[in-house]
């Protein structure tokens, strides 16, 4: 079965106002390209601004039911987010979007180190709503973007969680490994 999902891209950045080079919008640009994966692109420099861009891609974005996953790339330190130089927990990231990431898979490059104990994934998933929480237990120093594409592209032909993830390792075990990816849900 062929769907077309999509992908909101939100970014940690020092300035928004400042011109800076994205870590990620090749990976998204390839991935588009190649895969044809839509996805949509933003940054943020603060809690806020975080706050913002997601609650107007839940509020006000028409095409909401079609976004599959949400990819962050932030930057944190056990299981905390950095946002404008503070730690935020993922429990209180949940409480920001309280039932309103119903049926998403809120994945994790790996600049954010995501190895959670049952009751905070358990929380997450019960207070936003979302499908799934993914992303890589192991700091290496490449970037995700290879694994994470190869993963949203799995996607559109797999929507049973458990066959996603099975055949991402088929495809790309040691790759998997060297990453520790992880998938709640």
């Amino acid at each position: 079965m062929t769907h077309s999902h999509y992908i909101y891209c939100l970014e940690a950045v020092q300035d928004v106002s400042a011109p800076s080079k994205s870590i990620i919008l090749p990976a998204l640009q390839q991935l588009a390209l190649h895969y044809g994966v839509t996805n949509v692109y933003k940054t943020c420099d603060s809690i806020e601004g975080f706050e913002e861009s997601i609650s107007t891609l839940v509020c006000e974005d028409k095409d909401f039911e079609d976004y599959a996953f949400i990819y962050l790339i932030f930057e944190g330190r056990d299981n905390e987010l950095k946002i404008d130089n503070y730690f935020y927990s993922l429990e209180e990231i949940a409480e920001f979007f309280e039932g309103k990431l119903k049926g998403k898979v809120i994945h994790f490059a790996n600049t954010f180190r995501l190895d959670l104990e049952e009751e905070t994934f358990q929380y997450f998933l019960d207070v936003t709503g979302a499908r799934a929480i993914s992303g890589y237990a192991n700091q290496v120093p490449v970037l995700s973007t290879v694994l994470d594409n190869l993963y949203f592209s799995l996607s559109e032909e797999y929507d049973d969680l458990v066959e996603l993830v099975e055949v991402l390792h088929e495809k790309q075990y040691a790759l998997c490994s060297a990453l520790g990816f992880r998938m709640y849900y």
